[in-house]
C-alpha cells in the first residue's frame, strides 16, 4: 500500500506519460491482463485510456486491474487511469518515504 504522498508523486510523474493502450467495448480479457502486466514490469508506471463504449466506469476498471495485477491504483482522472507496480527485476522509480 502506498501513502498519499507517494500517490501524489506518481500522479505528477504520470502527467507527462502518454496513454499506452485503450480499453474498449471488449472490456478486460486475459491477453490484455498479460500485456498490462508486461508493461508494468518494463515501465512500472502506466497510463491507460478507457473508451466511452467500454460500458464500465474508469474507477471500476482501475480497481479490477489493480487487484488482478497486484498493482497500486494511482489515479482515475476523466477517462484516463494510472497504475503502478514496482519492477521485480529492475526497479527504476524510487518513491519518497511515507
Amino acid at each position: 500500500m502506498i501513502s498519499s504522498k507517494q500517490r501524489a508523486y506518481l500522479r505528477s510523474m504520470a502527467n507527462s506519460l502518454p496513454a499506452i493502450m485503450q480499453i474498449g467495448k471488449g472490456g478486460l480479457n486475459e491477453n490484455m491482463l498479460k500485456t498490462f502486466s508486461d508493461a508494468l514490469e518494463a515501465r512500472e508506471l502506466i497510463k491507460l485510456h478507457v473508451l466511452e463504449n467500454s460500458g464500465e466506469e474508469p474507477r471500476e476498471i482501475l480497481n479490477a486491474l489493480a487487484e488482478a495485477l497486484g498493482a497500486e491504483a494511482v489515479a482515475a482522472t476523466g477517462r484516463k487511469i494510472v497504475l503502478y507496480r514496482a519492477s521485480e527485476k529492475n526497479p527504476v522509480i524510487e518513491l519518497p518515504r511515507a
